[in-house]
């Protein structure tokens, strides 16, 4: 039997996440949701992206896991404000658990807030949050096979940053594959290399924030 919905399951989300984005444009604030699977090195990249943007940007966090402050911990320890989302059991974060933190940023002192999701390669992608970017993570040591497995999440994102690439010498990864296949799954998508333990590639993406924060304070302008 085939049951038709006559409502939007996400309304409810949706609703939160109009609410979300007017508030980030109004106070031309970068919002990057950062997804991907456990251990892909999201952590890592916030901390060496805030330790190279510090003396530019007002950076903020909003930390998403299962449970315990350990990631949010690691933030505030670089004297950047983190609020941690523990969802017990959730395995994404959504635009009314966000809408629930924002309240305790001064978004008039914010020039970026990044958004890292809870560890997981499918359900955070279907959920908009209200952020202007989604940005995956994939990591070397996960193998060349995640692109075409999961295509929902790379369907999605406006960049891929592949991460650890300081270990392509030593597994079986290829990187010119994973082009391709973001390439077919996504082609206005682009995919990064950088390693956040050695720093190679960070200035791209580094590049590429910079660019967005351009584009909000642009957008004041205009306005």
């Amino acid at each position: 039997m085939k049951i038709t919905l006559e409502v939007d399951v996400l309304t409810n989300n949706n609703r939160a996440a109009s609410f979300n984005r007017q508030l980030f444009e109004e106070t031309n604030t970068l919002v990057i949701n950062i997804m991907s699977s456990p251990g892909a090195g999201k952590t890592t990249i916030l901390e060496k992206t805030i330790e190279a943007l510090a003396n530019e940007f007002r950076i903020g966090v909003i930390e998403g896991d299962l449970a315990t402050e350990k990631d949010a911990d690691r933030i505030r320890a670089l004297g950047a404000q983190a609020v941690q989302i523990n969802t017990h059991g959730g395995c994404h974060l959504d635009a009314r658990m966000i809408a629930a933190v924002l309240p305790q940023f001064d978004f008039q002192q914010l020039d970026i807030l990044f958004i890292e999701n809870v560890g997981n390669l499918v359900c955070p992608s279907g959920y908009d949050l209200g952020q202007q970017h989604k940005v995956a993570v994939l990591s070397v040591p996960e193998g060349n096979d995640k692109i075409p497995k999961y295509p929902t999440m790379f369907m999605r994102t406006d960049l891929v940053l592949l991460n650890k690439i300081d270990l392509l010498p030593y597994l079986d990864f290829d990187v010119e594959q994973a082009k391709e296949d973001l390439s077919c799954i996504h082609p206005q998508s682009k995919l990064l290399p950088l390693s956040a333990k050695t720093g190679e590639g960070m200035d791209e993406w580094l590049h590429w924030i910079r660019e967005g924060v351009a584009r909000c304070k642009k957008q004041s302008i205009s306005q």
